[in-house]
């Protein structure tokens, strides 16, 4: 019987999947782990065709590539844009990709549990589930921080902020798989933070020429809060010529332009949990997502609930695989009942 059941796991392969607005991972149980940019694009015409030489693009290579396709970022906020053309089908080709990249076998069957931020699991749980349907056999949707909790075997009297591109989502843990109290979504988040860099850029310096790619790339490259002792400077065309500007006070304001909403939405997270255990939530906060890599941003958060009392804040190891392989864990781990059957 114990050899059946052994047979019955070695024709399955498990994934977890962390679909993102920006990035978007996957974690297989045969060991492979990759990642792309939550980015499609599809040749415009029959020239783009030749230019390109493939039906559909992902990630960098359809950001490269992006004049020449019709380019799509389907996630927007966490959530599959509606009423913005094939978004849907966007969607659905990440997850092929993803899974294509997991090289599963082919007679495999593959288990899968997809983390999304908080908002698109309450509004459009039946989207993703219609995107992933074809490539799976069995799926379970959870929230990104509760993916990220489980991997880091974070289950009880702890709270998760997943810091995103689209949604900063928080995630209350007490030995239960959260509920909808648990958990919260704000918008002040790393898009928001590229929306104020783009305009304070623009402000300073109106003759450079930039988009919102190149302002991605600095924040990605140089994000901080609070003081750093090194310049920080960013090479931006000015009539076709490149030309280095000081950016080191643009970037620390709009880094610390979500600084307020996530002080004040984890606070409020701890204030209306059950008193008798708000002390041990402050003592084992975790940020996890993109945003976790903001330079000084675990310490600045630590600092401003002191008033509250004694708090502990620390950042995941792994920010951009630390979802997908929590929730990995979480399929490896998922009693049969549990699972949704496609």
């Amino acid at each position: 019987m114990k050899q059946k059941d052994e047979q019955k796991q070695d024709n399955i392969l498990f994934v977890g999947i962390d679909l993102g607005t920006s990035r978007s991972s996957i974690c297989a149980s045969n060991q492979i782990r990759e990642w792309i940019e939550s980015f499609v694009g599809w040749p415009k015409d029959f020239i783009a065709q030749q230019v390109i030489g493939k039906p559909v693009l992902f990630g960098a290579e359809a950001l490269e590539n992006r004049l020449s396709l019709d380019f799509c970022r389907p996630l927007e906020r966490g959530i599959i844009k509606e009423g913005i053309e094939r978004s849907d089908e966007a969607v659905k080709e990440i997850i092929r990709h993803l899974i294509d990249l997991a090289k599963p076998l082919p007679d495999q069957k593959i288990h899968a549990v997809v983390g999304v931020p908080a908002d698109s699991l309450k509004v459009n749980k039946l989207a993703i589930r219609k995107a992933v349907a074809d490539y799976v056999h069995a799926l379970m949707v959870v929230s990104e921080p509760f993916a990220v909790a489980y991997g880091m075997n974070l289950l009880n009297n702890s709270l998760v902020i997943d810091i995103g591109a689209g949604t900063t989502d928080f995630c209350i843990m007490h030995g239960t798989i959260p509920s909808e109290e648990d958990q919260k979504t704000i918008l002040a988040a790393g898009d928001y933070i590229d929306d104020q860099l783009f305009s304070y850029l623009s402000e300073k310096y109106p003759n450079a020429k930039f988009n919102k790619n190149m302002v991605r790339q600095f924040k990605e490259r140089f994000s901080f809060v609070r003081e750093i002792p090194e310049d920080v400077s960013a090479e931006i065309p000015v009539d076709g010529k490149p030309v280095m500007h000081d950016i080191k006070n643009e970037i620390r304001r709009a880094c610390e332009s979500i600084l307020p909403a996530l002080t004040e939405t984890t606070t409020e997270m701890i204030a209306r949990f059950d008193p008798e255990f708000q002390v041990k939530i402050k003592n084992n906060i975790v940020l996890a997502g993109g945003g976790s890599l903001i330079r000084g941003i675990a310490g600045y958060l630590q600092d401003a609930l002191k008033e509250y009392g004694p708090c502990k804040v620390t950042c995941v190891a792994d920010a951009l695989f630390a979802g997908s392989d929590g929730a990995l864990k979480l399929a490896q781990d998922m009693p049969s009942k549990y699972w949704e059957t496609l």
